[in-house]
């Protein structure tokens, strides 16, 4: 497969899984939490998706388009592990969390998604939702929509 189908499966893969959580956390209270802003497409979509939801984004630098670029009160920059501690002291609790963090050495990515796993756990809700493109520990693994295949894109339950 080359680098652009593999990029385009990706993110279709993650716009179809994120539409798909929007519509499974549509009764449940709670924020959203997105992790690895980027250029800010994947924030600029759950904004379009979930308007009423506080969305909460961190990363370590603030690099986006300008279009996509969240408000200060919501953007927690600086290296993940500090800043879901501080996510985790507002007392806010998370219904759906979508993971992005990455360099694209996939072994650094794996062992800094099992790191930070712990600390995840600590922001989300019972029942919350959790979307990555990493595998996380210490949540239930579930299946996601039919359309997107299993090694392309995790869900998980808290």
């Amino acid at each position: 497969m080359s680098r652009l189908d593999s990029m385009l499966r990706r993110l279709t893969a993650q716009r179809d899984g994120l539409n798909w959580a929007a519509a499974q956390i549509a009764d449940m209270e709670g924020d959203v939490l997105d992790m690895g802003l980027g250029n800010g497409r994947t924030y600029d979509h759950l904004r379009e998706i979930l308007p009423d939801r506080r969305i909460w984004v961190m990363d370590r630098v603030l690099q986006c388009h300008p279009d996509s670029t969240p408000p200060a009160q919501d953007f927690l920059q600086g290296e993940a592990e500090p800043m879901l501690q501080k996510l985790a002291a507002t007392g806010r609790r998370i219904a759906l969390a979508h993971y992005d963090f990455g360099r694209g050495i996939k072994s650094e990515d794996v062992d800094e998604a099992a790191h930070l796993s712990p600390l995840i756990a600590n922001v989300v809700k019972p029942g919350a939702l959790l979307i990555s493109g990493q595998p996380l520990v210490g949540f239930d693994q579930i299946d996601g929509p039919e359309t997107i295949a299993p090694d392309r894109y995790l869900f998980y339950r808290a």
